[in-house]
């Protein structure tokens, strides 16, 4: 199915379908739970909502603490994976050109940018053009402006860029394969802004996996906010129990003497003032009390679910305590944060893999010929390492013979990027023997 046989079938062949494609209820629907999102990591947290309380007869405002763990976790996850920079390798020449290009463009920090996006929102999109200057740049689009049309194959045949500006004034840019076309609603018509090449084609896409629709991603955050939520209620409702169980209550057990006329009651303000009590009364102050080791098992409990959901080391989030710990001990301790990276590497790998096909096709107006397929990424995780380790380990293969140079370069903890390195020794090699 083309985009216009998929106008006719769904939208009647209008020519503003993509006015009521952007108001269907799939869009949305799917607009609305980026937007919650975003509400919650901006600090609209449902503890907010918690309703005053009557006690004592006068109205409390109870405590309503916020606790933002979701960023916390989620920057781990974007940190943890794209740190450090991706290692472009492959074919030198193409990936010398490669290079040149990540470095005009600045695509190692747009690549932190959709990761980020990615695994709050659990999709990203990336549009690649050529500037006035020559230069192949990135335009990320943001969730919430986002609309991939996709026919009955899971294919993406359209993408509408839709947002209203303060002056509210709706703009489309509509994305084919080959074309993008304009539109506004100022003065309250559609106006036709114009028609323009696009060579790169339709943007990149970077989802993660949803379970229900594959051609929607999943946001992480949906996996552990409700557990946040029931943390904040306990300390919040915990916090509360301090204030009120702390205020003592008068209790006199027996008879007042000298009660007449209103007097000889216990008086709202006891300090020094004494009361006269009949033989064998007593009189002494009550006050709750606080179970706080059944707060601390459920808060730990809590806490250690956010962790394991969410793949976050307890050490990262100190919640363990740890010292002189060996290489395998730091692998066991960031295991499931390992496991986490692999699949976001998965699904941001298959982004890159699109925006490098569409950059060769940038390439060649140019007149530059690359091969794309001869072009793959490495990552560095973030974990933590015992480099003395590493490097004795590597140093001893070197010398048994059993492990080549450029082996020990990708696998030295201190260099980041193998295609350089070589170079430069090489350089330096030519150089030793010419002196």
């Amino acid at each position: 199915m083309n985009l216009q046989e998929y106008i006719n079938l769904v939208h009647d062949g209008k020519q503003d379908w993509f006015v009521s494609e952007v108001n269907s209820y799939y869009h949305m629907n799917r607009i609305n739970k980026i937007i919650d999102i975003k509400e919650y990591l901006s600090g609209s947290h449902k503890i907010l909502n918690r309703p005053a309380e009557t006690w004592n007869g006068k109205t409390f405002e109870p405590r309503r603490i916020v606790l933002q763990y979701a960023k916390t976790v989620l920057n781990f996850s974007v940190s943890y994976l794209l740190k450090n920079p991706v290692t472009i390798t492959g074919n030198e020449k193409d990936v010398k050109i490669m290079k040149d290009i990540y470095k005009q463009g600045k695509f190692n920090r747009i690549d932190l940018d959709i990761m980020d996006k990615m695994v709050k929102y659990g999709a990203c999109y990336e549009y690649l053009f050529i500037n006035k200057d020559g230069k192949i740049k990135s335009k990320i689009i943001a969730p919430e402006d986002s609309y991939p049309i996709y026919d009955e194959q899971g294919n993406m045949i359209a993408f509408i860029e839709h947002y209203t500006t303060d002056y509210n004034v709706s703009y489309y840019n509509i994305f084919t394969e080959d074309k993008v076309y304009k539109w506004n609603d100022a003065g309250g018509d559609l106006n036709f802004l114009g028609e323009f090449n696009n060579p790169s084609g339709l943007p990149c896409v970077y989802k993660n996996l949803n379970e229900l629709d594959n051609t929607e991603g999943r946001s992480d955050l949906e996996d552990f906010i409700n557990i946040i939520d029931n943390m904040e209620d306990l300390i919040s409702k915990y916090t509360d129990s301090i204030y009120k169980f702390l205020n003592p209550i008068p209790v006199v057990i027996g008879q007042k003497l000298n009660i007449k006329d209103g007097k000889g009651e216990i008086p709202t303000n006891l300090v020094g003032i004494g009361l006269n009590l009949d033989d064998g009364s007593d009189m002494k102050f009550v006050h709750g009390q606080l179970d706080f080791e059944s707060f601390e098992s459920v808060w730990k409990v809590l806490k250690q679910a956010l962790l394991d959901i969410s793949c976050a080391p307890a050490v990262s989030m100190n919640n363990q305590d740890v010292s002189n710990l060996s290489e395998v001990s730091i692998k066991l301790l960031f295991s499931l944060a390992d496991i986490k990276a692999g699949l976001n590497e998965r699904y941001i790998r298959e982004g890159f893999e699109q925006r490098f096909k569409k950059i060769e096709k940038l390439l060649q107006l140019q007149g530059i010929e690359i091969n794309s397929d001869n072009i793959d990424v490495v990552f560095q995780y973030a974990r933590p390492l015992n480099e003395t380790d590493i490097i004795n380990n590597i140093k001893t293969m070197k010398e048994l013979g059993i492990m080549s140079l450029q082996t020990a370069i990708e696998n030295s903890p201190m260099i980041y990027d193998t295609a350089n390195e070589m170079e430069r020794l090489n350089k330096e090699n030519v150089n030793n023997q010419l002196e």
